[in-house]
């Protein structure tokens, strides 16, 4: 038996087996603290400045060098150069040194861990999962101020598995990608760059192993596990043995999903649904592609505010999504306006004091409560929407008469953009998020307004239940197949189809093998998920029959409970899809 097993978070599936390599081990358990005399004060700030302008023009240098392969990650690096060149950062370490008479290395990290007690609270995980591209880039500047560079990388002869504290695409373009089997990091999330890297790769990946550095050396056999998000070190014959063969099996089956994820997602029976990916970066469209992707269903614009320097104007917005909008064409590209709080734009809008910021000034209450914000992003989504592949969709609206307000906002950025000569489409389609009970229960109201629903199950499930899935003490209470949920959502189904309009679902459920025969049944139009998702779901839906999955919702709808509802899926699907169970088990609610 391995001699330890260690747990993260699985970002990047599949096997691999090889030799560890550290990256920079143990730089935060080196952090040198000293007191600087008030008359080297100066000289600190210099070598601080310095190291900035160093961890800069390394960047800029890598940022020339990028391989073919990772491209589309170059924004990352951009968004890194950015933050160099924010003096924010830079202020507030100077002034930790001159105010505390910190060395640099101990300010700059005071700094991050200040934006750091800010980003905890929020509550979308992606956004807070970007405090790791601050930790990035002031690690860079560390290296500077310690007079180190990766020098160990020079010394990678063969393929090694990358172990590191946290991972960027520009350590990637100084690593080689063709040395690097699969890796695992310290910090991240399921949406961190590391896990958008080890996809873009098609590498194993884990992320969030909290004790990496402390029981794997260099140089020791280890076993990644990208299916359940272990790590086995230095594994017995029998693991070898076992994880060889689940390898060669999982590349298999991955190459065989892949080959027809560029099919139609048809049941045997005739039956289509559009299946389309959900992102935040234009460097993921390679991966909606590759991975059989119709479209983008949900643009989360968020990102685009989080990394500048001041907020995007409408120029750069407009050449973001007239980017994304031709390298998705032919394909539908959704874009969702803003869905976030003021506490996620500190240095403009000052922090909010919200006992409850999940029901407070966020999503569209916050865009039309700022105003200038909201016509800005609505210009440039407007006049991107000439390409005729643009749909816009509003999140969180709670009721008709919150829509027609907001309608009546657009239509008077229509009159401006019409007065000045600007051409946009007339004809856009426009749509809603549903994710508010109250949005579930006037949707045959909402649907005579709108062009399409778009069912946020993740939020809809967080309002609807009462609970907070990220609360480890009534997480077990996050239910997808709650009678009470499998109802609305037949309801709101229903509703927009009397009213013709389509009705698409982008929450986790559209991507979960339980979920996905009850809502075929349901005759959802489209399902849309993360882009490695999409081979594994329409090979799913490929060998269902519609006549099967109405059976099975008539049972669900039947059923009082939750318990019988996971059981009835679960019979199901095992006895339907014992493959995806097999390779997907780490994508599944436990609560099942």
């Amino acid at each position: 038996m391995a001699e330890t097993i260690l747990q993260g978070i699985p970002v990047s599936t599949g096997i691999s087996v090889g030799r560890a390599f550290f990256l920079n081990r143990g730089h935060i358990h080196n952090m040198p603290r000293q007191t600087i005399p008030v008359e080297e004060l100066d000289k600190e700030v210099s070598r601080l400045e310095q190291a900035f302008q160093r961890a800069l023009e390394e960047l800029e240098r890598i940022q020339t060098r990028v391989p073919s392969e990772l491209m589309e990650h170059a924004r990352i690096i951009d968004s890194h150069i950015m933050m160099l060149q924010d003096p924010k950062l830079l202020e507030s370490t100077k002034d930790y040194i001159r105010r505390m008479q910190l060395n640099a290395e101990w300010a700059l990290e005071k700094s991050v861990e200040d934006i750091e007690s800010v980003f905890r609270t929020l509550e979308d995980a992606y956004i807070r999962e970007r405090i790791q591209d601050v930790r990035v880039v002031a690690g860079r500047v560390q290296q500077h101020l310690w007079g180190g560079t990766n020098s160990g990388i020079k010394s990678i002869h063969s393929r090694v598995i990358l172990l590191a504290h946290d991972l960027s695409p520009a350590d990637i373009v100084e690593l080689e990608v063709g040395k690097i089997m699969a890796f695992a990091t310290v910090t991240g999330g399921k949406t961190s760059h590391s896990g958008i890297l080890a996809r873009a790769l098609q590498i194993p990946a884990i992320v969030g192993v909290a004790e990496l550095e402390d029981f794997i050396q260099d140089g020791q056999l280890i076993i990644i596990d990208g299916l359940q998000g272990r790590i086995y070190v230095e594994p017995d014959e029998e693991e070898l043995s076992e994880f060889t063969d689940l390898k060669y099996q999982f590349e298999d089956y991955q190459a065989r999903i892949i080959r027809s994820s560029h099919l139609p997602a048809e049941t045997i029976d005739g039956y289509q649904v559009k299946v389309f990916a959900n992102i935040e970066l234009l460097e993921e469209i390679s991966s909606v592609l590759g991975n059989g992707g119709e479209g983008i269903g949900l643009y989360r614009t968020e990102y685009s505010y989080l990394n500048r320097i001041n907020m995007p104007d409408e120029e750069q917005l407009l050449d973001e999504y007239r980017d994304l909008a031709s390298m998705i064409h032919p394909g539908k590209m959704v874009i969702r306006t803003l869905d976030v709080g003021a506490d996620k734009f500190i240095s403009h809008f000052g922090p909010l004091d919200e006992a409850n910021p999940a029901l407070g000034l966020r999503a569209i209450r916050f865009c039309l409560h700022h105003q200038d914000l909201f016509r800005v992003q609505l210009r440039a989504i407007l006049r991107a929407s000439v390409h005729e592949n643009i749909s816009l969709m509003f999140p969180m609206i709670s009721g008709l008469g919150e829509l027609l307000r907001v309608k009546a906002f657009m239509g008077s950025v229509q009159a401006e953009l019409k007065k000045q000569g600007l051409k946009y489409n007339p004809k856009m389609p426009v749509g809603i998020m549903i994710e508010l009970p109250s949005a579930m229960l006037t949707a045959d109201i909402l649907a005579g307004e709108v062009d399409f629903f778009s069912i946020g199950t993740n939020d809809l499930i967080q309002y609807s239940l009462g609970i907070d899935r990220t609360n480890s003490h009534v997480s077990y209470l996050y239910q997808p197949l709650h009678p009470a949920l499998v109802r609305m959502i037949k309801y709101v189904v229903d509703a927009g189809h009397r009213a013709g309009i389509e009705v698409s679902l982008c929450g986790e459920m559209a991507a979960d093998p339980y979920c996905i025969p009850v809502l075929m049944g349901m005759q959802v139009d489209c399902l849309s998920m993360n882009p490695q998702a999409i081979p594994v779901t329409k090979h799913i839906i490929r060998q269902a029959s519609m006549e099967d999955c109405k059976d099975l919702l008539k049972q669900v709808l039947a059923s009082r409970t939750v318990s019988r509802n996971n059981k009835l899926v679960k019979d199901s699907i095992f006895r339907q899809h014992p493959h995806e169970l097999m390779f997907y088990s780490s994508l599944l609610d436990e609560g099942y």
